[in-house]
């Protein structure tokens, strides 16, 4: 038996659309890059982009577990000296871009340094709110909180 290869031009991409409110943060972008990449595919291929546009909303309502949501800071620096900056996720998520959150949790579950994962990360579009302009897809939607009873935090 041989292994089987697909190449680019077989590639048949699907719309996936996930509603994140209640999710854990962790939980969700692991399954969100699984869907990129094209890992929940039994013809998986790793160096051809053949993983799903996923489309994600009420990002502004994911939840983190323990006192993360306080605690746990995002660093970054303006390049000039002493110019590091933090904020916790709390102000990151009450701010204008809640969606950030979602983005670099998924952005650092891909493969780093990759063209190819700079290019299936072009297939993520994460809204704050419930509407999204990607209805004429018609994009399937995925219950994540079904999946695994972990996914959801009870409040």
């Amino acid at each position: 038996m041989k292994t089987y290869a697909m190449k680019p031009a077989e590639a048949d991409k699907g719309w996936t659309l996930i509603d994140a409110e209640g999710l854990i943060v962790g939980r969700l972008a692991a399954i969100i890059a699984t869907r990129l990449r094209g890992k929940h595919k039994p013809t998986f291929t790793p160096h051809v982009d053949m993983g799903d546009h996923v489309v994600v909303v009420n990002a502004e309502k994911v939840v983190f577990t323990g006192n993360k949501m306080a605690n746990k800071k995002i660093y970054w620096h303006t390049g000039y000296p002493g110019g590091i900056k933090e904020r916790t996720m709390d102000k990151i998520i009450g701010g204008a871009h809640p969606e950030r959150v979602l983005m670099k949790a998924v952005e650092r579950m891909m493969p780093k340094d990759s063209p190819l994962a700079r290019k299936q990360m072009t297939g993520l579009k994460i809204y704050a709110g419930a509407e999204h302009p990607h209805e004429a897809q018609s994009p399937v939607t995925l219950d994540v909180a079904s999946m695994n009873p972990k996914n959801k935090k009870d409040r």
